[in-house]
């Protein structure tokens, strides 16, 4: 089965083709990064346009590059959410438009799926059941998988997502956007001795997560030193120093770090699983990476991660979990429906 995936979650415009025997055969990405940068975050509606500037070019460059035309597709996948419901109807509308016309199935992807699968893209695929770290700007969660389609949240955040807040104690620095690379990269070169931020809710049973606290904590720190930089004879606080930046960012990057590593290991111990994946856009953090790799080694057992270019949002992720839906005989009707908020265990098991 060779399926035509879209990708258009929120800021990035993903188009992939995944051919059941053959793996992936051309994927294409691009990231409206630079356009949001100015605003320091991302803007909906900016978004949207975008995304309907961008994706027929790249679909039909990914066809290209696969060798293939519409008569050699079997199918087409699209996110369907959770996400921005303007930027997950343009591909939404986009794919149920295309596979009317070329007289193919479509059907509706979940975005986080999408990233619990990707690692499955890789060589050392992992084997069913596992715990899913899904770890980005818009979702923190732990998964117990036991199949496709057979999920149970463990445990999530009840505020912040680790990206986002990665991104927010960012622009309280004055980085730019987004944030988890700025801080990671100026982490590199802190002093770990300086500041010591909480590991929110690990004095306490359970496997949700909660990041505001670290945050205010960031946000005192970060008016502290620029208090302390500022001299008797100014009028306003002083600014923070490429020191002051670095150890804050280490200090932070460490408590999100160490936070999601307890709380992985005490999901792994509560299923019994030897196996953790970790996916979405904070699973590229090397620091994040060698620490599960930690833990794992003392559990004996072992972590799997896709590689860095399919831990942001990317349609590849969504053509693999769109392949093997579709394989397994799973239809939609042929509404146009988009799902902001999707709950990932409300999903049927193939």
């Amino acid at each position: 089965m060779r399926v035509l995936a879209i990708e258009s979650s929120c800021d990035e415009t993903g188009v992939a083709i995944y051919d059941s025997e053959q793996g992936l055969l051309a994927h294409c990405l691009y990231s409206q990064i630079e356009m949001h940068a100015i605003y320091g975050g991302v803007v909906p509606e900016l978004a949207s346009r975008d995304h309907i500037r961008k994706s027929i070019p790249l679909i039909k460059q990914v066809l290209k590059e696969a060798n293939c035309t519409s008569d050699d597709l079997d199918g087409i996948a699209y996110t369907s959410g959770p996400g921005l419901a303007g930027a997950l109807l343009v591909g939404a509308c986009l794919a149920r438009s295309l596979a009317w016309s070329w007289g193919l199935p479509a059907l509706a992807i979940h975005h986080m799926e999408g990233h619990l699968l990707a690692p499955l893209l890789e060589d050392n695929a992992p084997e069913f059941p596992f715990v899913a770290l899904l770890v980005s700007g818009g979702h923190t969660q732990l998964v117990d998988v036991k199949g496709i389609g057979q999920y149970e949240v463990l445990g999530e955040s009840i505020d912040d997502a680790a990206g986002e807040a990665f991104d927010k104690t960012a622009k309280m620095m004055d980085l730019p956007y987004p944030g988890g690379p700025h801080i990671a990269r100026l982490a590199a070169n802190g002093d770990t001795k300086r500041f010591l931020f909480p590991r929110p809710m690990t004095d306490r049973p359970g496997l949700d997560f909660s990041f505001s606290g670290l945050k205010t904590s960031a946000r005192n720190t970060i008016l502290k030193c620029k208090e302390q930089n500022s001299s008797p004879s100014e009028e306003q606080d002083g600014e923070l120093t490429s020191q002051d930046k670095a150890d804050i960012s280490v200090a932070f990057e460490r408590a999100v770090v160490e936070t999601l590593a307890i709380k992985c290991k005490r999901a792994l111990l509560q299923t019994g699983h030897k196996r953790l994946v970790i996916a979405g856009g904070v699973s590229a953090n090397k620091v994040l990476r060698q620490k599960l790799h930690e833990v794992m080694a003392k559990l004996k057992g072992e972590v799997f991660y896709p590689r860095p270019e399919f831990c942001t949002d990317n349609g590849a992720m969504i053509a693999y979990a769109g392949c093997q839906r579709l394989k397994a005989g799973q239809k939609d009707g042929d509404e146009i429906i988009i799902h902001p908020r999707w709950p990932m265990d409300e999903l049927p098991a193939i």
